[in-house]
């Protein structure tokens, strides 16, 4: 490297800063507004989710005081806000599960079926699923039932289909299907601990025994005329 005297060096920095100052002052600019973006999104989003529990807590604290209605309204407000929100999803789940027990089916139904359709969470889908085909069986829609758990794509819910499956050809009528929906799901189970197993075999035995076809019994022959009686 050649040998530059002190005023050639300061000479030689004064000309690259004044033809790439532009750049670095851009590029500092650039990397302090990312940053400051990158922190803003952080809180927002952080600040968002602190709105939906709290908007989600107050519709678990409205249906503890029975207030389904006001319940009811504040979910829809959640839906409205952020119609992805996985709280906007526990909160239907969990009107739908109060409608359940006052025996609202249709509005359980509804409920879950937006869930079920439009949930972005994967569990949470398999879980309104499963409780929806419930709601369907309890309104005596069993092929209906039947046909949303589509157990091709059941993946962890395969044990939870199966026995919701067996409760469906149970109402039908169909004790064998049922059986070996029942058996399915107790070898689908394994570790799943949402799965009742001992209610799924009390479930199981509890179905009538399957019978053989009664022995047809020989027709009667008419004595020719003229014959004695035997």
């Amino acid at each position: 490297m050649e040998d530059l005297t002190d005023n050639e060096q300061e000479e030689r920095l004064r000309r690259w800063w004044s033809e790439n100052w532009l750049w670095i002052v851009g590029g500092i600019a650039l990397g302090l507004a990312l940053r400051w973006g990158w922190q803003y999104w952080q809180g927002s989003k952080v600040a968002a989710a602190q709105r939906e529990e709290t908007a989600y807590a107050a519709v678990l604290e409205s249906l503890g005081k029975n207030q389904f209605d006001q319940a009811s309204t504040q979910a829809e407000a959640m839906r409205a806000e952020r119609p992805a929100s996985p709280y906007a999803d526990q909160a239907d789940l969990a009107l739908a599960r109060a409608a359940i027990e006052a025996r609202k089916f249709d509005d359980a139904a509804q409920r879950l079926r937006t869930v079920a359709d439009g949930s972005k969470d994967a569990e949470l889908r398999g879980i309104a699923k499963s409780r929806l085909a419930r709601v369907l069986i309890e309104q005596g829609k069993f092929d209906e039932s039947l046909a949303l758990l589509d157990l091709a794509s059941a993946g962890s819910f395969a044990a939870q289909y199966h026995d919701v499956r067996g409760d469906a050809f149970a109402g039908k009528g169909d004790p064998a299907a049922a059986r070996r929906e029942y058996d399915a799901a107790l070898a689908a189970a394994k570790d799943d601990v949402r799965i009742d197993t001992a209610y799924v075999e009390l479930k199981r035995d509890a179905l009538p025994a399957a019978t053989a076809p009664a022995a047809t019994a020989p027709a009667a022959t008419t004595p020719a005329a003229g014959a004695p009686a035997k």
